[in-house]
């Protein structure tokens, strides 16, 4: 099956699980405004669906020796669980801790009781649920490199930004980029269209800009 259609196919299962929203007015964390919105804490909520997704990601590096699959968030844990059970070989499940270092920059750590399987130089594969900078997955992979493991992958259920690659197999069920716009520039502000409330990223309560057409 050609990759556009698989695509629209696990876009649309991730749709019908209420994590992809469309045709609304939303301000992303960056401030940014888009009409689109993926809520990654919806899109493991269906347990039947998540483990198909997981299933889908497992048989794709089901020719990978894998001994570990290693995520890091409530998410894509519960989506990596479901890869590990579903890959051939039966690997175990582990997963990282995001905190902040005194700089304020997001580092991962591994709990203490996870130190133990990476004895012997284990083959990691790496679990995420959405992708847009990459950052927790390049700290993933520091993570496994330190101790001495190897990463044969990372599969994600979506990636937001393509320019986002990694120097290791790379899988995504959904590979897809949306316009977003700044607050100045966006269509929705222009046509007074209330920005969505219930999943607003930024802080605090926010207005479309009452002005006229085209006058931004």
């Amino acid at each position: 099956m050609e990759a556009e259609i698989l695509d629209r196919i696990n876009r649309g299962i991730i749709l019908r699980t209420g994590a992809y929203l469309t045709n609304d007015h939303f301000v992303l964390s960056s401030g940014r405004h888009a009409q689109e919105y993926v809520e990654k804490a919806l899109a493991t909520t269906e347990p039947a669906f998540t483990e198909g997704l997981g299933d889908v990601i497992a048989k794709h590096f089901a020719e990978e020796p894998v001994d570990l699959v290693l995520t890091t968030g409530y998410g894509a844990s519960l989506l990596g669980h479901c890869v590990a059970r579903a890959h051939p070989l039966r690997p175990r499940f582990i997963y990282a801790n995001k905190q902040r270092n005194e700089s304020g920059v997001s580092q991962v750590a591994l709990p203490r009781e996870f130190r133990q399987h990476f004895v012997g130089s284990p083959k990691v594969l790496i679990v995420e649920d959405i992708v847009t900078t990459g950052e927790t997955v390049k700290e993933l992979i520091k993570l496994v490199k330190s101790l001495d493991g190897t990463v044969v992958g990372i599969g994600t259920l979506w990636r937001r930004n393509r320019k986002v690659n990694f120097k290791f197999p790379f899988f995504t069920l959904v590979d897809r980029e949306f316009p977003t716009y700044a607050p100045k520039n966006c269509p929705m502000c222009r046509r007074g269209i209330p920005i969505n409330q219930e999943f607003l990223s930024e802080p605090g309560p926010q207005k479309p800009p009452r002005t006229r057409a085209g006058a931004h």
